[in-house]
């Protein structure tokens, strides 16, 4: 399948690459076609997942809409933790995949907007640390896997917290490593080899710690550390492929007139 993908980008011009992954992604649901797995946003059923990471972790990504285990993750946890499928919401979704935002884009209880510096697929190109809009303007942002690629993600954490509505909430997911006990960062860390080095990816300029709540918390979030992927049943968590570590930050902010 790596070799087909890399075919497909040296053969097909850039503007049909989304059309090439589309037709890729078929191919692929059929060939991966069972029911020992599922998918949750694409409802796609599978004999396995594909393997995914830098260090390749197996049964991690959806062979039909490509999401991961923490996507899976985040879909069972605001369905059934949240009101995202219930209430209406102004939705901000910062790099968003593309298979979480068609289901979004769907829901008619949302007002869903996508935002990211580079992505071909997100609605509105902006920059998170210099969001151009006003405050109070989201009931809910996801933002996941994005501030360990930030430089300044303190001013990003900053500008997220300022167009979250008081009492709105928000899921800011990272990796965190959590035998550290500080985020370990070095400005002097720049070049893509050093990156994957000290950083585990080439585009990560950090390694969050346990603190990563507390910079969180000092932009103003409200921070809960919820472990619901232990509250799934093993059969749920075998079924959608899911990982034991992943801890869901949310985030509140607080309503500072009623506190």
């Amino acid at each position: 399948m790596i070799h087909l993908k890399l075919i497909f980008k040296k053969v097909i011009p850039q503007k049909y690459h989304l059309w090439a992954q589309q037709i890729c992604s078929v191919f692929k649901s059929f060939w991966y076609f069972g029911y020992k797995l599922s998918c949750p946003l694409c409802d796609g059923h599978f004999r396995k997942f594909l393997s995914a990471g830098v260090k390749p972790r197996l049964n991690a990504r959806c062979p039909r809409c490509g999401s991961l285990e923490r996507h899976r993750l985040l879909y069972l946890y605001l369905k059934n933790k949240t009101n995202f499928f219930k209430d209406n919401l102004n939705v901000l979704d910062v790099a968003p995949l593309a298979s979480f935002q068609e289901m979004s884009k769907k829901l008619s209880n949302l007002n869903y907007n996508s935002v990211d510096i580079s992505s071909s697929i997100a609605m509105t190109k902006m920059d998170i640390t210099k969001i151009d809009l006003p405050d109070n303007q989201f009931d809910c942002i996801i933002c996941y896997h994005v501030l360990e690629h930030i430089i300044d993600d303190e001013k990003a954490m900053k500008e997220l917290f300022r167009v979250l509505k008081p009492c709105g909430w928000a899921i800011l997911q990272s990796p965190v490593d959590l035998n550290r006990d500080k985020t370990f960062e070095d400005s002097n860390i720049t070049s893509f080899k050093e990156r994957e080095r000290f950083f585990g990816q080439k585009d990560h300029v950090r390694i969050y710690g346990r603190d990563y709540k507390d910079r969180l918390e000092k932009a103003g979030f409200f921070v809960k550390l919820d472990n619901y992927v232990n509250e799934l049943k093993p059969d749920i968590f075998q079924k959608y492929g899911l990982m034991k570590d992943e801890v869901i930050y949310f985030c509140v902010k607080p309503d500072h007139k009623n506190s």
